[in-house]
């Protein structure tokens, strides 16, 4: 994060029953555990879904198809001890390897940095669980649900 920058970063909520791909944080400073979806900042020249397909090739090496645009989320945050602004560009989509839906855990890597992402439960967030951030995306999850 770059101190007064707004940053513009591209995420891709991969759905799977009632839960979502995230990516297990820690902020140290309050030391809190928090899940955010996979993706990253969309580059200069670059469209968001675009950013959303490098991120999750580059972050877990998969394929995505069927994005789904879902809206935009002002973020303005507080991240170990940091503050920190975005505009955060919000997807919908499926794996084009079926089989990591059944993976409890899928290993990642962020700037050469491992990491875990899991299946989070969208009623295991808050409340007592670790959030979900940004901050508004369970919001929007609901009001973008596909019926079954």
């Amino acid at each position: 994060m770059k101190p007064d920058k707004i940053r513009v970063i591209a995420i891709c909520a991969f759905r799977n029953g009632n839960k979502i791909l995230a990516f297990e944080g820690y902020d140290t400073i309050k030391q809190q555990a928090y899940y955010r979806p996979l993706g990253g900042t969309v580059e200069f020249g670059e469209r968001s879904d675009q950013a959303v397909i490098r991120e999750v090739k580059e972050e877990i090496n998969a394929e995505v198809a069927d994005l789904r645009y879902l809206g935009t989320i002002e973020n303005i945050f507080i991240y170990e001890g940091n503050k920190g602004h975005e505009l955060v560009q919000v997807y919908d989509g499926r794996f084009v390897d079926e089989s990591l839906y059944e993976k409890a855990i899928i290993q990642g890597v962020e700037k050469s940095s491992p990491f875990r992402a899991v299946w989070v439960d969208l009623e295991k967030t808050g409340n007592g669980y670790p959030p979900l951030y940004p901050t508004g995306l369970l919001e929007l999850l609901e009001a973008t649900k596909i019926p079954a």
